[in-house]
């Protein structure tokens, strides 16, 4: 079996019959119509948010067996961030952050969110991501986070490609709000934003 679903990944990948399916095109939609599921703690701890270019600019794809080889679904988590920032859980959780062109701008502090590591294997998203608040003075907190979003298999095996988009999404979304809510938590915790104004 496993060199049968070889082949046959080979053999879609050299008659170019591929079918790119973007996932975080419209991130921004699913998150709101899951408004409300993430129930971060709030926190006062930047003015901005910054990703660098790396972040920004990630490109990941894969194929599912489930979903048929024909099918390839491109991750760009660079995009997930900036939907996932300026969506409306991330706002009643840090208040609105505008975006910044560089890690220190302005006088306040800058949120970071460093991508180490995104891969979507055994029906489930698994993310590692370095998030920092740093300002003109230096770095005030860095902590790095690794989450495994929910199993999606069920609903791959019954939906087949019509599934798979959503679930890809569900599952980083789960990982990216476990990642975001320890953040916010052992920031709090560790004391260094107290003289900022916390819920």
């Amino acid at each position: 079996m496993p060199r049968t679903l070889a082949f046959l990944a080979a053999l879609t990948m050299a008659t170019g019959c591929s079918v790119m399916h973007p996932v975080a095109d419209d991130y921004s939609q699913y998150l709101a119509k899951n408004a409300g599921e993430s129930k971060f703690q709030t926190v006062k701890a930047a003015d901005q948010y910054y990703l660098p270019p790396a972040t920004q600019n990630h490109h990941y794809e894969f194929r599912a067996a489930t979903t048929g080889y024909a099918n390839v679904w491109v991750m760009e988590f660079g995009k997930v961030l900036d939907a996932t920032m300026q969506s409306k859980d991330a706002t009643a959780a840090f208040g609105s952050l505008a975006k910044a062109s560089t890690e220190t701008q302005g006088s306040g502090n800058t949120l970071v969110f460093e991508l180490q590591n995104y891969t979507f294997d055994d029906f489930a998203a698994h993310v590692t991501l370095a998030i920092s608040v740093k300002n003109a003075q230096g770095e005030v907190f860095k902590q790095t986070y690794t989450a495994h979003g929910k199993s999606q298999g069920g609903k791959m095996f019954l939906a087949g490609a019509f599934g798979m988009k959503n679930a890809v999404q569900q599952s980083t979304k789960l990982a990216t709000d476990e990642i975001i809510g320890k953040f916010i938590r052992d920031l709090k915790a560790s004391g260094k934003l107290a003289a900022a104004t916390q819920g």
